[in-house]
């Protein structure tokens, strides 16, 4: 297996005041350096998808994807897939950029809960729910995922149970704690503080 990561920074933080999420700080550094510092050493190599000026990202030294047609985190997996597929990868995991907690074992995990799995497409699940923008895509599903996308829906998890998707349990939930909301990045920031 070759695996590519892909960290979804395109979206457009709303609850944020519209400010670039991926920048945020987070212990004085950038929220999605956290995300990279947990995915990189997983994965053969990261991608970041994102749209508008890619250079923004130059520092963290990873080949930014942009979205053909943005339709929400699905065109951001299906541009990592088209990429991935050129690089001669069998599998991208994705992940938000505002996740900083991701477990060390996240694509090993989902690796193996993909065995399991028809079509070899895996989603992380906690105790929670389902963490559906967590997961693992095998470089075959592509065309799917673009016939998918093209019919207008965007639903990341109509698309992966469509698919059979197999679900990675990981225990603790605050591993995918999305930092949607100003309250949240002060939530994480005490967490990090607690641990240090």
């Amino acid at each position: 297996m070759r695996i590519i990561g892909v960290i979804l920074a395109g979206g457009q933080a709303r609850r944020m005041g519209g400010r670039d999420k991926a920048f945020l700080p987070l212990a004085g550094r950038p929220l999605i350096a956290h995300v990279l510092d947990r995915l990189d050493p997983q994965v053969d190599r990261v991608l970041i998808s994102a749209n508008g000026d890619g250079s923004r990202f130059a520092a963290l030294g990873c080949p930014v994807v942009a979205d053909a047609v943005p339709r929400g985190p699905l065109s951001g997996v299906l541009a990592a897939l088209n990429v991935a597929a050129g690089m001669g990868a069998t599998h991208v995991v994705s992940t938000p950029c505002d996740t900083p907690f991701l477990p060390g074992d996240l694509v090993p995990q989902l690796v193996l809960a993909a065995l399991s799995a028809a079509e070899g497409l895996a989603v992380a699940a906690t105790a929670d729910g389902d963490q559906p923008t967590t997961a693992l895509w095998p470089v075959g599903i592509l065309p799917d995922l673009a016939v998918f996308l093209q019919s207008g829906d965007a639903k990341v998890t109509r698309f992966a149970f469509a698919h059979e998707a197999a679900r990675a349990n990981f225990p603790d939930g605050r591993a995918f704690m999305n930092l949607n909301t100003p309250e949240d990045l002060a939530a994480a920031e005490a967490l990090l503080k607690g641990a240090a």
